[in-house]
């Protein structure tokens, strides 16, 4: 969850100053720094159980140590990838929150509990627009759908479960990726099914797996390296 967060916020951030209206420019700036204070929590809640402190995990590891899910890494393209990573992958995080809000793990609960309101209005953003663009002109629904044809298998590795899946689950941590994906097919397709676009058949959708492990893309190292730059002229500063 920390790399996804840190990961898409960083890419979010790079349409400060580029957004197609002032106010999508400073609504997707505000979304990004979000993403990456929620990042923080879980860094430092890691570092708390024996992990490094939250900026060597941010800034020191190299591509193949990072667990985020290949989605979240890809160039924000255009913005009706963008706006269809945001609606896609922030409905998964809302539900992810959500649960995570009723875990067994007290600090869990705690973090989960502070950013599920923060999370919804995110989702309530990206709702607005697929719903405004979905139900568009005929340029705006040619986009918007093959932006959800190329992000769908990519938004289900999202759900790509752990190698501790089994204990997480048995501990009432978390529910699990395969009960989490279901609820959030549900939730993805009620909203699609009120525009014009075409929903997809999730369940024969083959999803790209792999992030979890440390498998990426070749854009994640060069993003990393930037993300990195100022940090590593002096890892001991205080930022």
């Amino acid at each position: 969850m920390s790399d996804d967060l840190l990961i898409l916020g960083h890419r979010n951030s790079e349409w400060t100053g580029l957004g197609p209206i002032l106010e999508e420019d400073i609504a997707f700036s505000s979304m990004a720094q979000d993403k990456i204070g929620q990042s923080l929590a879980f860094y430092s809640l890691l570092q708390q159980m024996g992990e490094q402190e939250p900026d060597k995990l941010a800034f020191m590891r190299k591509a193949e140590n990072f667990h985020n899910s290949q989605f979240v890494e890809l160039p924000i393209g255009e913005y009706d990838f963008s706006l269809m990573r945001h609606f896609l992958f922030d409905h998964a995080d809302y539900l992810r929150f959500t649960n995570l809000s009723s875990s067994s793990s007290t600090e869990i609960s705690h973090i989960a509990k502070k950013f599920t309101g923060e999370v919804k209005y995110h989702v309530m953003h990206a709702n607005s627009w697929i719903n405004k663009l979905g139900n568009g002109t005929e340029e705006s629904i040619y986009r918007m759908q093959n932006s959800l044809d190329k992000a769908i298998p990519l938004a289900l590795g999202v759900f790509e479960p752990s190698p501790y899946e089994s204990t997480l689950i048995e501990e009432k941590i978390f529910c699990g990726e395969k009960h989490l994906m279901e609820i959030w097919c549900e939730e993805v397709s009620n909203t699609l099914s009120k525009t014009d676009l075409k929903m997809p058949d999730f369940f024969h959708i083959q999803p790209v797996f792999g992030g979890r492990v440390g498998k990426h893309t070749a854009h994640l190292q060069p993003l990393l390296d930037e993300m990195s730059e100022v940090f590593k002229l002096d890892p001991s500063a205080e930022w």
